[in-house]
């Protein structure tokens, strides 16, 4: 244990520039670093280096420290940030096999001393059951149980809330109960092995005996717990190599329990269960909605469904920033569509306002079944649960910047399932290049335009758009800007960017094409009717001010094929859409339109009715 008051007025004197205080003050800090990152690394050689990179840091920066007290705090967290950087892609995504450790422990004078207290296979078992936990488990272990460290400032080391802290450390502990267990020794030997772990990699014999956990100190909040619950088994795999997610991991959870086994769905439809097709005795399902920059941007879903004892969970659906998953019967399908409801309702969510919600409900006659979230901010995270007797209601709403990259946002699938990749090229990609045809009044149309599909592209590959209406009129969105130009060049009018994407689909928005026709209808309050064609094809009639538009929406593929339009005068049109599945020589037509720098003011967003002023030719 570090005594504060004993350092105290070390570091002071060494602030001051006592050359000798702070050269004391290095040797001590190094007994007490060795002890922290070994803990953190278990290898020898890395221990050494990182201690020794720490203290020359020290060094350097020691004259910005304010704060004498926030000494020991402030020198863990150079440690910490190194073994992170350290770590890497692993710090996140990887487990450390038994192979990648190369020496033990090396035997101290204090291990010695122990050697008679413990049987060497306990030992053994105990160190090798450390070595298998990801560095992020050992991390927040030895931050709670030998550094007494509060779980806020866990977790502003983590970077991640308190919330999220407390469930790292619920699936920490399950997982070194696990490894454990795997080597045979039985759950209750998880706070003695904790201790005898502090023992063993201790700096000093004296410090080895002043270890110990208290049961207090293993507990967590209920909430974290059952937030925790979902991923408590988590192993991580990477399908890189299998060529199934570019350049990212995947969790793998084991969902199996020998006494109360998940339920294993056998439709293999990718949508959200609704209140209508839920039966009675059927399980509680849960989703998690996750906004990274506020609500009324961007979302990331995940759907889980739990036995009816509420024990066991299994991700049914997860929509994340890579792509869309599915899990049936052991697979887990890859698809080029997000999801959407069976029963062809509008998708909602639980940052709908009222007036948006209400509009929807009026239209499907139906009342929302959604609780209200009037979160703000980026990194809003809302979980609501869905029993028989209720729709959708609230659990828990937290704020975390960091969801996409953590455990519990991720998988709970076996490590054994087999992966169908049903995406095409372009939804591998994760973007694509489009073309606009037609004619509208008699008017040739011709267009162009970029279009992310996930999340995870839309800011390298961000979505802009090019459209030629005859030699009258042209639009222009960059997505920094959007215009309409007259014949002549001059600007007619200037809106945000992104504009004239309004009333078409925006799949990196997280939601289904066909949602996001209709609720762009909804906001503006036009009328809709949505009419299934076929199997994979879908309409949306949509009507307001004179103006019918009817969407053709490939479901499969989760874009928009055409829109028809017509008016009450007898105006009528069509734009179909196309999109390229290879991009390899796309020609000059897709470079990214520039805007210009017109004064014209920026007038007040139009919406989807910018398509109504297209058919009317009024701006």
């Amino acid at each position: 244990m570090i005594n504060h008051k004993e350092h105290a007025e070390l570091i002071k004197k060494a602030q001051l520039g006592d050359r000798e205080c702070l050269s004391r003050l290095a040797e001590v800090a190094r007994v007490h670093l060795r002890e922290y990152v070994l803990r953190l690394t278990l290898q020898e050689d890395l221990t050494e280096d990182i201690v020794q990179e720490s203290i020359l840091e020290m060094f350097k920066v020691f004259d910005k420290l304010k704060k004498a007290e926030r000494f020991w705090a402030w020198l863990h967290g150079i440690a910490f940030n190194k073994i992170r950087s350290h770590y890497g892609r692993q710090w996140r995504h990887k487990t450390i096999s038994l192979s990648d450790v190369a020496c033990e422990i090396a035997t101290e004078d204090s291990q010695n001393a122990l050697a008679d207290m413990v049987n060497r296979e306990l030992k053994q078992i105990v160190l090798r059951s450390m070595r298998e936990l990801s560095p992020r488990h050992r991390a927040v272990l030895t931050m709670r149980c030998y550094k007494e460290m509060a779980y806020s400032d866990i977790a502003g080391l983590m970077g991640c809330t308190e919330f999220g802290a407390q469930a790292l450390f619920y699936r920490a502990k399950k997982a070194l109960a696990k490894k454990l267990s795997g080597h045979g020794l039985g759950k209750g030997y998880l706070l003695t092995a904790l201790v005898l772990f502090g023992k063993l990699t201790a700096a000093t014999e004296a410090t080895a005996a002043n270890v110990s956990i208290t049961a207090a100190t293993l507990k967590v909040g209920a909430a974290a717990s059952l937030a925790a619950m979902v991923t408590s088994k988590t192993v991580i795999v990477s399908l890189t190599a299998a060529g199934v997610i570019a350049g990212s991991t995947v969790a793998i959870t084991h969902g199996t329990d020998k006494d109360d086994k998940a339920p294993q769905k056998s439709n293999a439809q990718t949508y959200f269960n609704t209140p209508q097709q839920t039966e009675a005795g059927k399980p509680m399902e849960q989703c998690w909605y996750f906004f990274p920059e506020g609500a009324g941007r961007p979302v990331m879903m995940r759907l889980l469904e739990f036995s009816k004892s509420g024990k066991q969970s299994y991700c049914q659906c997860l929509q994340n920033q890579h792509a869309n998953y599915h899990y049936d019967k052991n697979s887990i399908y890859i698809n080029n569509f997000r999801i959407y409801n069976p029963d062809i309702s509008v998708r909602r969510l639980p940052t709908d306002v009222e007036d948006l919600s209400q509009f929807i409900s009026q239209v499907e006659g139906k009342p929302a079944d959604m609780e209200y979230v009037s979160g703000k901010g980026k990194g809003l995270l809302v979980i609501s649960k869905r029993s028989d007797d209720h729709g959708d209601r609230i659990w828990r709403i937290d704020r975390h910047f960091n969801v996409l990259e953590e455990e519990y946002f991720q998988f709970d699938w076996p490590q054994s399932t087999k992966i169908v990749d049903n995406r095409d090229e372009m939804h591998k990609r994760g973007w694509t290049y489009f073309r606009i045809t037609g004619r509208l009044n008699g008017e040739k149309v011709l267009g162009t335009g970029q279009i992310p599909f996930v999340y995870a592209t839309s800011r390298r590959f961000d979505p802009w758009l090019k459209l030629q209406l005859g030699n009258s009129l042209k639009i222009v969105d960059s997505g920094s800007a959007a215009f309409v130009f007259d014949g002549s060049g001059n600007a007619l009018a200037r809106y945000a960017g992104g504009s004239f994407f309004k009333g078409l689909g925006r799949p990196w928005m997280g939601l289904h094409t066909i949602d996001t026709v209709r609720r762009d209808a909804a906001e503006k309050r036009l009328w809709f009717e949505t009419k299934n064609i076929s199997g994979s094809t879908a309409e949306v009639v949509l009507t307001g001010e004179q103006v019918k538009l009817v969407y053709t929406i490939d479901m499969e593929t989760d874009v928009i094929e055409k829109i028809t339009f017509s008016t009450g005068s007898g105006d009528e049109g069509e734009l179909r859409f196309s999109y390229l599945q290879n991009i390899d020589n796309p020609g000059s037509e897709f470079i990214r339109p520039g805007t210009g720098s017109y004064r014209r003011p920026q007038q007040r967003p139009t919406g989807m009715l910018w398509l109504v002023k297209l058919i009317n030719n009024r701006w």
